[in-house]
């Protein structure tokens, strides 16, 4: 009988494996539900607003400043919540003032008053397409109670 001994480089390899995938799992938030939540509505709310934009946008603007302040409180709060530098790094992608996400789109509103039909629903497939990200990163966080302590 054969016996296979491993070289040390291959132990070292595999602890190395094996540490990197703990630390990974220990490195992104635990879910929250309220983020979730806010998440989904938020969609719903930014979709409904973009739907607005073939309309001039000053008949708009207080709607657009509702929505703009409630992305900044779910923002905030991401961006507070430890470890959890991925979903900011995504909420800065839609947020991203010079991008073709939500933010880039309602400044471009501003700027031409009105926009497109055509333009309007490629982009709130964009926009809805960003927002599923978010949120289904979420919803695979670990949940609080699957972690132990």
């Amino acid at each position: 009988m054969k016996v296979i001994r491993f070289s040390n480089q291959v132990k070292i390899i595999t602890m190395l494996f094996v540490i990197l995938t703990y630390v990974s799992c220990a490195t992104i938030s635990r879910s929250s539900q309220y983020a979730y939540t806010q998440t989904t509505s938020l969609k719903v709310d930014a979709l409904a607003v973009m739907d607005l934009a073939k309309d001039d946008y000053s008949n708009h603007q207080q709607v657009i400043l509702e929505l703009q302040t409630n992305l900044q409180k779910i923002y905030e709060y991401e961006k507070n919540r430890p470890k959890n530098e991925i979903s900011v790094k995504l909420w800065d992608k839609l947020l991203n003032p010079e991008g073709h996400l939500l933010v880039g789109f309602l400044i471009r509103w501003q700027k031409e008053q009105k926009l497109n039909e055509t333009f309007i629903t490629e982009e709130k497939k964009l926009v809805s397409d960003a927002f599923d990200v978010i949120s289904g990163l979420e919803s695979t966080k670990l949940k609080s109670k699957d972690v132990l302590e």
